[in-house]
């Protein structure tokens, strides 16, 4: 085979790609969409504030888009993102041995809900999911006891944040 033979299918392989793309099919949001209203999700876990902690990253997350005035209520809006908290869990997943006391020295804290999303006035949402989750996982000191707490509150602000960033995605961008 000849050099420019050569070059030209080597030129051809990789012109072609490698098959890979994203399966998002851009902003999906019907443009008379305006106002989003994002209503206090409801929590059916007990767990202090993260309704209200949930509700907040995603109406910033909305907002960080630019596109939309939202407001956290159902009424004057052309769009609804309604949420229910249906679980919260911590879970120690690493340990360390003293001899006498295992204690946790990782913990993994997810979040799942269920959320739609639809334009007011249409029966079949634009976007719903019953069971959306998000997982972070957040690391205890030598005194564990005294912020055990605190380290908590760090990660569910964090996967607050991330919860929200991936829901806006996914309703938003047809992920």
């Amino acid at each position: 085979m000849s050099r420019a033979a050569t070059v030209a299918v080597v030129l051809a392989v990789l012109l072609s790609g490698c098959g890979y793309s994203l399966e998002g099919r851009g902003i999906t949001t019907d443009p008379s969409i305006k106002r989003i209203g994002v209503p206090l999700f409801k929590d059916a876990t007990g767990k202090y504030d993260l309704d209200a902690l949930v509700t907040e990253a995603v109406v910033s997350e909305l907002l960080r888009r630019g596109r939309f005035t939202v407001v956290k209520e159902a009424t004057g809006v052309d769009a609804i993102v309604d949420g229910e908290i249906l679980a919260f869990d911590v879970i120690p997943i690493n340990f360390t041995d003293s001899g006498e006391l295992t204690e946790a020295t990782r913990y993994a804290i997810t979040l799942s809900a269920d959320v739609t999303y639809r334009k007011v006035g249409q029966r079949e949402p634009i976007w719903s999911n019953e069971r959306f989750s998000q997982r972070d996982e957040y690391d205890l000191d030598d005194n564990a006891s005294q912020n055990f707490f605190d380290r908590e509150q760090q990660s569910m602000e964090r996967l607050a944040e991330a919860f929200a960033r991936s829901l806006v995605a996914a309703m938003l961008e047809a992920f």
